[in-house]
């Protein structure tokens, strides 16, 4: 029931318009402003690592989204703010990129933000994290995943009309949207536990698991839908890549005696 709420309330935010926060630009990975064709596609969203310290930007879309009230939030340590923080900006970014009608631009517009989360969450790992293993794997993510940002950001230059018609209410939805929101909602649930974890540590291992089951989730739907070959291409690599790392964080947690499926 809490899911299906959830879902509902995702859909929701349709017909009343998307409050997404503007972030700040990131050279090394442009990211669309917006998904419309003739929008600047570069230099606009950027890397929301660069808007995490601290919750005074946080706006009341992103206090919906992460459903604690503002006193809530004040009680944070700063790491959980700052993980908050690119939690709710990923989340507003993803459900505008994926109310596009084409599957392909969907995929993309929806994971360039929720991959720059990924990149956000394992920067705040690399600066309150101690344990090598997680910080290696927090590189290795931010490595991994600034190409494969460039890489969908040049497929949304070079298809303008793809990125032409989004869906503007329940009505306007297709299935592909249905299942698109319904991981979403299960990344959020997941990645909510998660990340109020007080150790750093866990606190990421436990946020990017459900944050990669998302992804999987959200390649899985480009196949299902999708008809760009690289866009196919990029969303075989992404669950061939983020299942590995699931089951490696899954496993240290349970070296720790923390149960990985309480996440998921």
């Amino acid at each position: 029931m809490k899911r299906t709420v959830l879902v509902l309330s995702a859909l929701g935010l349709l017909g009343t318009g998307l409050a997404v926060q503007a972030m700040p630009h990131h050279d090394a990975s442009g990211v669309p402003a917006c998904c419309d064709a003739g929008a600047d596609p570069v230099g606009h969203m950027g890397h929301m690592g660069h808007a995490m310290g601290g919750m005074s930007g946080m706006n009341p879309h992103a206090m919906m989204m992460s459903g604690m009230s503002e006193a809530d939030l004040a009680k944070l340590t700063p790491m959980q703010q700052e993980l908050m923080q690119g939690m709710n900006q990923m989340h507003g970014a993803m459900h505008d990129g994926m109310t596009h009608k084409n599957p392909d631009a969907a995929f993309s517009a929806g994971m360039i933000p929720h991959h720059q989360g990924a990149i956000a969450m394992a920067e705040v790992q690399l600066k309150y994290g101690k344990d090598p293993e997680m910080r290696k794997l927090a590189q290795a993510i931010i490595d991994a995943q600034g190409p494969e940002i460039a890489r969908m950001n040049d497929w949304i230059i070079k298809h303008p009309n793809a990125m032409k018609e989004k869906a503007k209410s329940h009505a306007d939805m297709l299935p592909m949207h249905q299942e698109l929101f319904a991981g979403m909602t299960a990344m959020h649930d997941g990645m909510m536990k998660g990340m109020m974890q007080a150790d750093a540590d866990v606190a990421f291992a436990a946020g990017m698991i459900p944050h990669h089951q998302g992804a999987v989730d959200m390649a899985k739907v480009e196949l299902k839908y999708g008809k760009d070959a690289d866009m196919k291409k990029l969303a075989e690599e992404i669950i061939a890549a983020q299942g590995p790392e699931i089951e490696q964080m899954s496993k240290w947690l349970e070296a720790r005696g923390i149960d990985p499926a309480q996440f998921m």
